[in-house]
């Protein structure tokens, strides 16, 4: 077996090889931008920049959110290669996003070597891909953006594999399957969840870990299918709850070529969010991390604080809408999500939406991007 610096299998997608088979995972709204992923593609993984809001911080952005977000997306990228000359580097972009298509084309202008979408079906992604390189006219195969619809079922995986076949003739380039113990939004219902062992009220990790392993390796089977008949490999990556080596190991022995991981990676010196959002990691415990209803319409798994106590007993009317998702109503969303994952950022958290995954309360100190890779891998 062919190994890479970290002992395990390097994960190839294409023309792409991560020397280490780590992917993280975009976080918005920014959490992962050019200092966290420009680190982790340094360090041999596969560094993902989140698009949620990324321009948050252009003086422009209150006045043309969009503006400042594709210009962010030019900006971010180029400062992360400047960490990672040689190393993987794209974005997460969100279906579930204004302009997903948009968003989309520019990632691929801005010269992304992956992009990762879920949040919703990313049914006509790779129209958007072929319309954005059409554009540049680039006949460099060599920096053909890499595609990966997020899939948390076998009917999503076959929705979005049968819908690529027939529309585009064309199937993923890899594929991230996103359990139900992952941070942010969720692509489970409530009762889902419930199925799965997850305590709505109070996360516990004695979800019945067996369930959907048995989904995961149904996933691999229907990937594989398409990946034959396309005469290609269409690596499997899996994420949610993995937060140490033992859990990389569980996730190979699956079937998996490699695995997203998020949570582990806020505590880290490079993540680009504030101080104070660490903290609230730090200072976590089980029993504060909740299931809780985003205005995207999913749940999502949040640190409790609050500002969850405030929305809870009202709604917190809108003030300033910056369009960002497609199907948000600011006269009845119950609170406005860019302003509050923006507090979180800056480090304003009795304000702030805390995103985390189900293993948050298990970080409890600072580290940096290359401990993290080498403990994952089992290197140290």
């Amino acid at each position: 077996m062919e190994k890479g610096i970290s002992g395990l299998k390097p994960l190839k997608i294409g023309t792409l090889t991560a020397k280490r088979p780590v992917i993280q995972g975009g976080m918005g709204v920014g959490i992962s931008l050019s200092s966290l992923a420009g680190a982790v593609a340094k360090a041999g993984g596969i560094g993902i920049i989140s698009t949620a809001q990324i321009g948050f911080k252009n003086p422009d952005f209150m006045k043309n959110p969009l503006e400042a977000n594709l210009k962010a997306i030019h900006s971010e990228l180029k400062k992360a290669r400047e960490i990672a000359p040689t190393g993987i580097l794209g974005f997460n972009i969100m279906v579930a996003t204004k302009e997903y298509g948009r968003y989309v084309k520019e990632a691929v202008k801005a010269g992304a070597d992956v992009i990762i979408s879920g949040a919703g079906l990313p049914v006509d992604m790779p129209k958007f891909v072929a319309e954005a390189e059409e554009e540049l006219r680039s006949g460099d195969k060599k920096r053909r953006t890499m595609l990966a619809p997020i899939v948390s079922s076998i009917k999503s995986a076959t929705v979005i594999c049968k819908m690529w076949d027939r529309k585009y003739k064309t199937a993923p380039d890899f594929v991230v399957i996103e359990g139900p113990c992952a941070g942010g939004h969720l692509g489970f219902s409530r009762e889902q969840l419930t199925e799965y062992g997850v305590d709505t009220e109070a996360v516990s990790r004695t979800y019945k870990q067996a369930v959907y392993e048995e989904e995961i390796r149904g996933i691999i089977k229907t990937v594989k299918e398409f990946a034959d008949k396309y005469k290609k490999k269409i690596p499997v990556v899996t994420a949610g709850g993995v937060f140490d080596h033992k859990d990389v190991l569980r996730q190979m022995e699956l079937g998996a070529d490699g695995v997203q991981v998020a949570t582990r990676f806020v505590t880290t010196e490079e993540c680009d969010a504030s101080m104070a959002y660490k903290q609230a990691y730090l200072d976590a415990e089980e029993k504060d991390i909740v299931i809780v209803k985003s205005p995207v319409g999913m749940p999502g798994r949040a640190i409790k604080n609050e500002f969850l106590a405030r929305v809870q007993e009202a709604r917190l009317p809108v003030t300033h809408c910056f369009r960002c998702l497609e199907h948000c109503n600011p006269a009845e969303t119950p609170y406005c999500i860019t302003r509050a994952l923006i507090n979180a950022a800056e480090g304003n958290i009795k304000e702030a939406l805390l995103f985390c995954g189900s293993n948050a309360f298990r970080c409890r100190q600072i580290e940096t991007v290359p401990q993290v890779m080498q403990e994952l891998c089992g290197e140290s």
